[in-house]
C-alpha cells in the first residue's frame, strides 16, 4: 500500500488552475481500484492519496501522470507500507508479511 503526499509547489491559483484534470485523474484511478481515499491537507497546502499499487515502480509511473505533476504545481512523496492491520471494511487490503 502507499501514502502519496502532495505539496505544493505554485500558488493556490496556479494548483487550482489545474484542479478540474486532477479530479478527472483521481476519479480514473478509483474506477481503476487504485485509489482507496484522499483530499486536501489543512492548511492547503497539498493533499494524500491512499492507494494500492503493483508495485512502487508502477506507482511512480502513474503519479508522473497526475496533472499536478504534469504542470509542476505540486511535488509527490511516495511512502510505502504493509497495512498488515486494517478496519474490518478495508480488510481486502490487508497485507501479510
Amino acid at each position: 500500500m502507499f501514502i502519496i503526499d502532495l505539496t505544493y509547489t505554485a500558488s493556490v491559483e496556479q494548483v487550482d488552475a489545474v484542479l478540474d484534470a486532477h479530479v478527472e485523474w483521481l476519479n480514473r484511478q478509483y474506477e481503476a481500484g487504485v485509489f482507496i481515499a484522499s483530499g486536501r491537507k489543512v492548511p492547503r497546502d497539498g493533499g494524500v492519496i491512499v492507494a494500492v499499487g503493483e508495485d512502487r515502480a508502477a506507482v511512480e509511473a502513474l503519479v508522473a501522470t497526475d496533472p499536478f505533476a504534469v504542470e509542476k504545481v505540486a511535488d509527490h512523496r511516495i511512502t510505502e507500507f504493509l497495512a498488515t492491520k486494517t478496519a474490518p471494511s478495508l480488510a481486502s487490503y490487508q497485507q501479510h508479511l
